[in-house]
Formats: C-alpha cells, sequence, structure tokens
C-alpha cells in the first residue's frame, strides 16, 4: 500500500497514509478497549490505488462495525464516531472551513444565521430571543455529546432528522437539540427560560428523553406540525366520508399517523334510501383509504400510514378479518391498511361461555331504534345489545347474523398469526380509564394503539351559496385525536431524582408543544385545546432491568414500583404548570375534577400504595390546582428511535441479544447498550410465554392513563398451540390491558415476519 493513491473529494491524488489511519482510529477509540490491529489488519482488503477517500471511509467505517460482537460491543460505537468525523468534514466544506479536527468547534450563532438566511430554519428563534441570549445559549453546547451514537444511531439521524441544504447535511446533532430546545421554551417566562433550554438541551442531547418523530423532524423547519398522532371517526353519509378521507392525506402530508373508526358505516347490503342491497358496505371505503394512505405520503419518507378500526358487532367484521389475508377476492383487499378490532367485554364473555354473538348494521339501528351503537359502551350498549339480540332471535332485524362468538375469535387469530394484524382495542377498558368520559367517548385508537381519547365527527349544514355563486358547508362540531409523543430513556437513568427530572421536563415540552404546533386539521386544534393530551412513554426498559441484574421474567414488582413513580412525578408536573397556566378546557366533571386519578379514588392509593404521603399531597393540590393535561402517558413503540438514543425498544423484552439490522442500503449488526456485561440477564422475547409479557404489561399498564404498544410474539419453534393465543388474549382483557398491538411469529427456520411501523409513534 505505500504506493497507492487516494483520490480527495477535490480530485487531487495523495499517497495513502497508514499513518493518517492510524491517527483517525486512535481517535475514534479513545475510551474503548480494542485491539486496533484487527482493523490496519485488513486494511489491504479495500486499499486500492486511487481510492476515492469517500470510498476509504466507508469502508474503514464497515470493517470497524464489522467487528462488533457481543463480547467487544464497542466496535459499533467506534464505527459511530467514523461516520460522525465523516458528518463533520462534510459540513466544514458545505460551510467553507477548513477544520479537520474532531469533535468539530460549533460555532452556533453563526449556524443560525445561516440557517434561517437560507430557510432551512423558520425565523421563531431570532424573533423570539436577543443576540445576547442567543449567544448564552451556544455556551450551552458539548460536543461530547456528540460521541455518545453508535453507528445505528447516527446514521439513522443523518438519514431522518438533520436538515439538509442543497442535498446535503448541513446541520450538526447539537445544533439540531439547542435549536429544539430554544423553539420548545420560546414562550416561557423570560426570567427563567434560559435556564429551562439548558434543562431541555442536556436531556435531549445527554439521551434522557427521545422526542417524537414529528417534534424532532419538524419543530425548527418552518409550519411544522408536531403531533405523532390522530384519530378520527367517520359518518354515514358521503359528506363525512370524503370529508375524513381528506382528513387522512392531510395528516398524512405533515407526517402524522392515522387512525379512523369506520363501524358508524352501513354494511354490504344494507337500504340506500330505502333500496335494498344498495351498500356496499365498508370494504370499498376502506380500499379508498388505503389508496389515500400510499397516494399521500408523509413528507416523501414513506407511504402513509392509517389504522382502521370496526367494532366487533359490525356486520362487515368477516370480511374486514380478512382485508390482509393473501386468500380470497381481491377487490375485498386493502393490503396498505393496518387492521383494528374494537371488542366490548360482552363479546369476550360470549366467548368464554361459548355464544353466539350477533352481527348488526348500524344503518338499521340508527332508524329503528334511534341509537348510534358505535358511541356506546358499558351498560348502555349491553343493554341495547341484549334488546337487539332478542329481536333477531325473532326475526325482527334485517340484516342481523349469528355467528358463534368463539369462533370469530379463532378467525380473528388466524388472521393474526397469517399477517401480524388486526391490532385490539378493548373498548370498555378504554372507556373505564377515561378521564373525560362526561364529554364523549373513545371508539378506537390511533396507529400504534398506545394513544386514544375522545372523537367525533363533524357534521355538515345544509349547502348555501355566497354571492358569487360558490357552495358554501359550514362543518361543525368535531373532534380528532391528537396527541404529542416523547420517551423517557431509561436505559440512562440511574435515581429517582434524575428519574422526577425527566419527568418535569417532559410534562413542559409536551405541554408547550400543544401551543406551538400547527395542526394540519381544524378539529385537531379544537381538540388540543379541549384536553391538552400528551404521552410521556419510555424505552430501555429491558436495558434498565439488565444493568441492575434483574431478570425480566423476575421484574414485575420492580417494574410495578418503577412506572408508579414515573404516574407519580409526571402526575405532579403538570398539576404544578396548571397552577401556572390554567387546566385543560375540559377539566370540570371530569375525573380529576371529581378526585379520580387513573381511575382510582385516594383510599385506593391509601390501602394500595406505599407512597401514601405523596398521593395525599397530589390529591390536595390536584383539588386546588387542577391538572393541565387531561392525559399524561403513552408507551410507544419507538423502534427506530431507540436505535438513536442507543437503548431498547419501548418496555418489551429484547428481540434477541445480537442481530442484524437490515435495510436497502445493508446490514447493521447491533446488540443491547450493556450486553457484554449483563449477558444473562438480557432475555429475549421469543423465549418467554407471552403471558408473563402481559402480566408485567399489565403492571405497568395499572400506572399509563392511555396505553402501550404491546407487540406479542409466538416462537413457533417452542410449540405454541392455537390455546396459547386464545388465552392470551383472555389474560390481556382480564387484566385491564386496553390495546394489543402487532402479533410476530418466530417460524420453525428462526425468520420472523418484517413488521411495518409508523414513523410518527416509532420515534
Amino acid at each position: 500500500m505505500q504506493n497507492q493513491k487516494v483520490i480527495k473529494q477535490n480530485g487531487t491524488a495523495e499517497a495513502f497514509s497508514p499513518e493518517k489511519i492510524d491517527r483517525i482510529l486512535r481517535l475514534a477509540a479513545k475510551g474503548f478497549d480494542l485491539d486496533l490491529s484487527k482493523v490496519t489488519a485488513r486494511l489491504s482488503d479495500f486499499v486500492k490505488d486511487n481510492i476515492p477517500s469517500s470510498k476509504l471511509i466507508k469502508d474503514l467505517t464497515l470493517t470497524v462495525l464489522n467487528l462488533t460482537s457481543v463480547e467487544e460491543p464497542d466496535w459499533k460505537n467506534m464505527a459511530g464516531r467514523l461516520k460522525l468525523f465523516e458528518l463533520y468534514k462534510n459540513t466544514a466544506r458545505l460551510r467553507g472551513s477548513n477544520h479537520k479536527d474532531s469533535p468539530i468547534p460549533y460555532d452556533y450563532p453563526a449556524f443560525l444565521e445561516f440557517a434561517v438566511a437560507n430557510k432551512i430554519y423558520g425565523p421563531d428563534i431570532l424573533a423570539k430571543y436577543s443576540p445576547e441570549e442567543i449567544r448564552t445559549a451556544a455556551g450551552f453546547i458539548n460536543p461530547e455529546y456528540d460521541l455518545l451514537y453508535d453507528y445505528a444511531g447516527i446514521n439513522l439521524l443523518i438519514k431522518r432528522y438533520l436538515c439538509e441544504f442543497n442535498d446535503s447535511i448541513v446541520e450538526l446533532p447539537q445544533e439540531m437539540f439547542l435549536s429544539i430546545a430554544l423553539l420548545i421554551e420560546q414562550d416561557e417566562d423570560k426570567e427563567h427560560r434560559l435556564a429551562q433550554v439548558k434543562d431541555t438541551y442536556q436531556k435531549l442531547a445527554d439521551r434522557k428523553i427521545s422526542l417524537g418523530t414529528p417534534l424532532l423532524m419538524n419543530l425548527r423547519r418552518p409550519n411544522g406540525n408536531l403531533s405523532s398522532c390522530f384519530i378520527t371517526v367517520m359518518d354515514d353519509n358521503r359528506d363525512s366520508i370524503f370529508y375524513v378521507i381528506d382528513q387522512i392525506s392531510a395528516i398524512s402530508k405533515f407526517g402524522g399517523g392515522v387512525g379512523v373508526n369506520i363501524s358508524r358505516v352501513r354494511c354490504k347490503g344494507s337500504r340506500i334510501k330505502g333500496v335494498k342491497n344498495a351498500s356496499g358496505g365498508v370494504i370499498p371505503w376502506i380500499r379508498i383509504i388505503n389508496d389515500t394512505a400510499v397516494a399521500v405520503n408523509q413528507q416523501g419518507k414513506r407511504k402513509g400510514a392509517v389504522t382502521v378500526s370496526l367494532d366487533m358487532w359490525h356486520r362487515d367484521i368477516e370480511d374486514f378479518l380478512d382485508l390482509r389475508t393473501e386468500n380470497g377476492d381481491q377487490r375485498m383487499k386493502a393490503y396498505d391498511i393496518f387492521p383494528q378490532v374494537v371488542i366490548p367485554d360482552l363479546f369476550m364473555k360470549k366467548v368464554e361461555n361459548n355464544e353466539k354473538w350477533l352481527l348488526v348494521d348500524p344503518h338499521e339501528i340508527r332508524e329503528k331504534y334511534n341509537v348510534e351503537l358505535g358511541d356506546l359502551w358499558g351498560k348502555k350498549f349491553e343493554e341495547i345489545y341484549n334488546q337487539l339480540y332478542l329481536d333477531a332471535e325473532f326475526g325482527k332485524l334485517e340484516m342481523a347474523k349469528f355467528f358463534p362468538a368463539k369462533e370469530l375469535l379463532k378467525k380473528l387469530m388466524k388472521s393474526q398469526i397469517e399477517t401480524g394484524m388486526p391490532y385490539i382495542a378493548f373498548k370498555d377498558t378504554l372507556n373505564r380509564y377515561n378521564p373525560n368520559k362526561h364529554d364523549g367517548v373513545i371508539i378506537g385508537t390511533n396507529l400504534c394503539t398506545e394513544s386514544h381519547s375522545n372523537v367525533r365527527p363533524s357534521r355538515f349544514d345544509e349547502k348555501t351559496f355566497d354571492n358569487q355563486g360558490n357552495i358554501i358547508q359550514k362543518v361543525h362540531d368535531g373532534l380528532v385525536h391528537v396527541c404529542n409523543l416523547v420517551s423517557i430513556n431509561l436505559a440512562f437513568i440511574d435515581s429517582d431524582e434524575e428519574l422526577e427530572s425527566v419527568c418535569q421536563t417532559s410534562v413542559r415540552i409536551l405541554d408547550n408543544a400543544i401551543d406551538l404546533t400547527k395542526v394540519p386539521i381544524l378539529e385537531g386544534t379544537l381538540h388540543n385545546r379541549r384536553y391538552r393530551t400528551i404521552g410521556i412513554g419510555a424505552m430501555g426498559l429491558a436495558d434498565h432491568l439488565a444493568k441492575r441484574s434483574i431478570p425480566y421474567i423476575k421484574s414485575a414488582d420492580y417494574v410495578d414500583d418503577l412506572f408508579e413513580k414515573i404516574a407519580l412525578y409526571n402526575i405532579s408536573a403538570s398539576i404544578d404548570t396548571a397552577r401556572r397556566k390554567g387546566t385543560f378546557e375540559a377539566y370540570p366533571g371530569s375525573d380529576w375534577d371529581k378526585g379520580l386519578i387513573l381511575g382510582r379514588p385516594s383510599l385506593w392509593y391509601q390501602q394500595n400504595s406505599k407512597y401514601k404521603n405523596r398521593w395525599n399531597r397530589i390529591f390536595a393540590d390536584l383539588q386546588k390546582y387542577g391538572i393541565r393535561n387531561s392525559q399524561l402517558s403513552a408507551i410507544a413503540p419507538n423502534t427506530s428511535s431507540s436505535l438513536i438514543q442507543g437503548c431498547s425498544a419501548s418496555v418489551l423484552p429484547i428481540y434477541s441479544k445480537f442481530f442484524i439490522e437490515t435495510h436497502g442500503k445493508g446490514s447493521i449488526p447491533n446488540c443491547p447498550p450493556f450486553i457484554r456485561d449483563k449477558f444473562w440477564f438480557y432475555q429475549e422475547n421469543k423465549n418467554i410465554s407471552q403471558q408473563i409479557v402481559i402480566d408485567i404489561m399489565s403492571r405497568i399498564n395499572k400506572w399509563i392513563d392511555t396505553g402501550i404498544s404491546i407487540e406479542l410474539m409466538y416462537n413457533l419453534n417452542r410449540n405454541i398451540r392455537a390455546v396459547d393465543v386464545y388465552n392470551t388474549i383472555m389474560d390481556a382483557w382480564k387484566k385491564d390491558i386496553k390495546t394489543l398491538y402487532y402479533t410476530r411469529t418466530i417460524q420453525k427456520d428462526g425468520s420472523s415476519a418484517e413488521k411495518e411501523e409508523c414513523v410518527s409513534c416509532a420515534g
């Protein structure tokens, strides 16, 4: 290699320098106990004469990355630094700098002026902060935070989140985090806001808090939507159907994931204006939603993502369960939709008792009984349903059909094993724990099943005409669920004091985001103001447990205690925010107003918690100040953002102790952060009974006021039978789990189906 040349990016050639490579490797390996001769011994494999410098660095990085193992996981961290140094070099060139050292010295004020002048950023930071404040904030930047990322993390950060200029990345990680902190705190009291900017910046940069994708991607860009989750509902008329389809396209355009409930729409064969068999049912409309999601993608990053929910009593439920299966009429399929079944307690009881289940047409029920069945839950639903059941047995319902309840559940389970779906939402459980049950009903969940609240369809007045002959149609009264998300990274939180501080910052970030976001639809803005719903989640639980030498399957009591503390800290922070800024609009009459927290009175906490005094203070403060946010917690899947955060996803067991992340441009070896020292305390989900997982999820669920993206995993190599799937679903329902997300199966050959996931929630 002595006489070989390297072609630099400016086209000039220079002699290959082993000393230069050695310097870069030692810089990237600083702090790690790695044998660099394993890399230098392989240089001859890829260093060829006239090799472009960019290819040399890429091949060097991949050589380092491919040395990653359970015994030596730090190679992936070293590879991350090499990728980072490449980013430094490229951005320095774009900015006209000759700087070549790493880490790069940040000049934030200069970058900010450049970003605003070139419309990379919106003008808000310069408008809200003085030059002196900007210089003070620039001093918060700690370039050492850049060195925390492994290869998968920095690669994803570059590919998806850092801002571009002329198709090249021009923003550096700490510039991104400081800009986000400045923007999220911009309207806080000027006396304290720079201290809050520093606090927010440090927790983001030090990977204590992970922002949902829209916040991370859009906050500093002009006119960005910051909300992750949306849920809307389709009424049974043409105006509403196409209005909702337009809502879906608007939400998808701005990067949001959508849930839409379609249970109000009449079934196949139902009457239209008295004409029998005129309706095509819900499937044709779902196919239009499917094509809308494909046509209007998520900001060019991927196709739109929509979950369509249907109640289990709907006459079209059989066709709905086959939406994504390969068999049957292809005209009845929608392969880009994520189906979700909304199940009442009564159905589960009939399954247990091996009874018949009644399927009905919502249009016929409206016409004959003046009841919107999709708006009912609990006793009210059971009363009307039992009446319908009796009337159907006497032939009084035209569109009624009886179906063995257990067979219908089996059909659902079969679809889950084949396709991973449908998701399940237990409607009565959702609404029992709904703090705003005085103000509406929860009819389904968002795309990743962790977030939900009251929604209602928009109403349409009669069409009128203005003076120019244009059609005017007033739309009103609708509510579309909106939620902003962050996740607490439990992997790197080491004390209760730190956890409480992280919770306080998370509440502040999300409550401020509500006031800053530009929701793409009016009904979402109204929902934000009425409920101020936020979703504080968690990731890295498997790492948190392993770090403390706690096997996942024996963690139930510890996890119960941990998430009770998180609930305490979140609720306390939101009450304190209400003291300063006021409550959410619908607070009067809510569970909070009635002195119920997470559906439970003060007495329950006196009898069941070891933190009685803390709960007493919270109940007293709640009575005095109210609460700012009607719902506070939601645990998202975090599959992609956990890579950036360097931890395991969400609160489930790890998938594998060592795995290969595959994507269009190659494969990335990865493993959990503490695997070398805590190998035996990491337990793989595919080797754990899912009933144990459900039990641990139920402990967490007790302290979560919305939901958890619970992914079930069945390993067919462990003699899984249909009864195991059945028992897991039954356990989930009986233990007050609100929703079930993906179902994944490990095949006999060890493979598993890839799952698709909304970028917004995954973040």
